[in-house]
């Protein structure tokens, strides 16, 4: 078991302290955001109280109670235990630096092993749904279908769809100069279908929408100022209601849709880096997943040794 220092002083108050104490140590140093410190919060009190409930205060488990404990969350996935061990780990790591134990009881404990979440995706023809879901009588439905079709041709991320410019958009030659992240640039095809739903709404409805305020904004609002990307994410979960689709989706779900039908339909790898901005290919890389998996559900389906 952990080794306390005999001028630790006992009680359920002075572990509670001690876990804050850590949580401060977090929020100064690494500057962890209120969510992930909330979590961990979380984690470490249940701690604190299943110890308490079975005599021992934090300083007094070994490696065998602290293993006792995350087996105690019998249908957490193997991402929350890593989660709550790496809490765990932390907290005792602290306890040790600051000489409050002599040994840390975390130390042999292993990991479960957590594979990379693949991303939400859609299928091909749940995307044409999606796409025609917008009323384009309607100006704002007109803009609504033209940056959904945009979004999917493009794979953009919904920040720089909604900061698209007029003078950003080339419709000769069918490409739009994107400002991506770290202020690196890059030109993204958008193929036929968007550059035509681009000029429609160019001609019908932007005219209306802009009126007389003056802005550059490809995309306005209502009020002719630029969308925010959590007005977007509304209009994008609404349509995908109604277009009788139950996944939970979001904008970076059209991305995620782009990058893996670019796959499907046999694009290279470097290329889908390029046109989404990845910096790293290995970012790129989760697609790859994607799409292999769907390979192995065609095969399985229609091979006749499937």
């Amino acid at each position: 078991m952990g080794t306390p220092n005999s001028s630790s002083p006992p009680g359920i108050s002075r572990d509670l302290a001690f876990i804050e104490s850590y949580l401060d140590h977090l929020w100064i140093e690494r500057g962890l955001a209120d969510q992930t410190l909330a979590s961990y919060r979380s984690d470490l009190q249940g701690l604190c109280r299943w110890l308490t409930a079975h005599g021992w205060t934090l300083l007094e488990p070994g490696s065998d109670e602290l293993l006792r404990f995350l087996r105690s969350y019998t249908h957490a996935s193997a991402r929350t235990t890593a989660r709550r061990l790496s809490s765990v780990r932390g907290l005792y790591r602290y306890l040790v630096r600051e000489r409050l134990l002599n040994e840390d009881p975390s130390a042999q404990l292993e990991s479960p092993r957590v594979g990379r979440a693949l991303p939400r995706h859609l299928t091909e023809s749940e995307v044409e749904s999606l796409l025609h879901a917008p009323d384009v009588a309607e100006t704002s439905g007109l803009r609504d279908r033209t940056m959904l079709e945009v979004l999917y041709a493009t794979g953009l991320r919904v920040s720089e769809l909604v900061a698209l410019t007029t003078l950003r958009v080339n419709l000769r030659q069918g490409v739009v100069r994107v400002t991506g992240k770290g202020g690196k640039e890059r030109l993204v095809p958008m193929g036929e279908e968007a550059i035509a739903w681009v000029a429609r709404y160019s001609r019908e409805a932007r005219p209306l929408l802009v009126r007389r305020i003056n802005t550059g904004i490809l995309f306005p609002s209502r009020r002719g100022g630029a969308m925010t990307r959590h007005a977007f994410w509304h209009l994008i979960r609404r349509y995908a209601r109604k277009a009788g689709i139950g996944k939970a989706i979001s904008p970076h779900t059209l991305r995620h849709a782009f990058a893996t039908h670019l796959l499907d339909h046999g694009a290279d790898l470097r290329v889908v880096q390029l046109l989404l901005g990845h910096r790293d290919i290995s970012t790129t890389q989760i697609y790859t997943h994607i799409a292999r998996a769907r390979l192995k559900e065609l095969h399985a389906t229609h091979h006749p040794r499937g």
